[in-house]
């Protein structure tokens, strides 16, 4: 059983090696693909002295430019499915996401869900160190998600996932539209309509460490007017 966890970073030399120093010493044998938007802060050129040490476990692909969370995540799961992996996490550089919960979502989705999330509202709030402001914007941002679509998913934005390689090979990537944030909420969606398994593990979400966040009213605009099309797009699944 193959795992590749993937990471999309932009200014991230805070928090890189740290990360990469976690996730590669969890007792279970991870890959780690970076996948980098020509970080001004040199935070590429970190990867590949880590990459030293870890020649055949930490990957990175660089990119030019800002091209978005979204199609940084799709080059990954191409990337992943190329190389034959079983199951990929998508996660935070920025410590928001405990790589310690990794072996839970990677359970779970070995464990029969195709998609495994994980989520601050499944059992509650679980949030640390956001202001109220934010805290409420994404609270209620899922609360809309689930209202307008009808999904039965607490937290639609969650970027902390598990996909098993079935469900990746199901869903036509190249049908994805949204880059931002609303990726998140776009690719749970288009799971739970082609009858993908989707289980919530709850997590504590702490607010980043080092950096600076990348959210921007652009992002939250696309997802918000991205949401209320979803319903009515036809969904079918990838033609292999």
């Amino acid at each position: 059983m193959r795992r590749l966890v993937i990471i999309p970073t932009y200014n991230e030399k805070e928090n890189i090696a740290a990360m990469i120093d976690k996730v590669l010493s969890l007792p279970d044998a991870y890959d780690m693909l970076v996948i980098d938007d020509g970080s001004p802060d040199g935070t590429a050129a970190i990867v590949e002295q880590r990459q030293q040490q870890h020649p055949d476990r930490l990957h990175l692909i660089r990119r030019t430019g800002k091209l978005g969370l979204g199609t940084a995540y799709l080059t990954g799961f191409r990337w992943g499915i190329e190389h034959g992996f079983d199951y990929m996490c998508e996660m935070d550089c920025d410590f928001s996401h405990d790589p310690d919960d990794l072996p839970r979502l990677f359970g779970a989705a070995a464990g029969g869900a195709d998609v495994a999330i994980g989520s601050r509202y499944v059992k509650g709030v679980n949030v640390v160190n956001w202001p109220m402001s934010r805290l409420l914007m994404s609270y209620f941002a899922s609360k809309y998600v689930r209202w307008a679509t009808r999904m039965p998913v607490c937290d639609a934005t969650a970027g902390f996932v598990c996909y098993s390689r079935r469900a990746l090979e199901t869903i036509d990537l190249d049908r994805i539209r949204m880059k931002g944030y609303g990726f998140q909420i776009e690719m749970k969606y288009t799971a739970w309509r082609l009858g993908l398994t989707l289980r919530e593990e709850s997590i504590i979400f702490v607010d980043r460490r080092e950096g600076t966040s990348k959210m921007s009213g652009g992002i939250f605009g696309e997802a918000f007017f991205g949401v209320m099309k979803l319903p009515f797009r036809k969904i079918r699944p990838r033609i292999r």
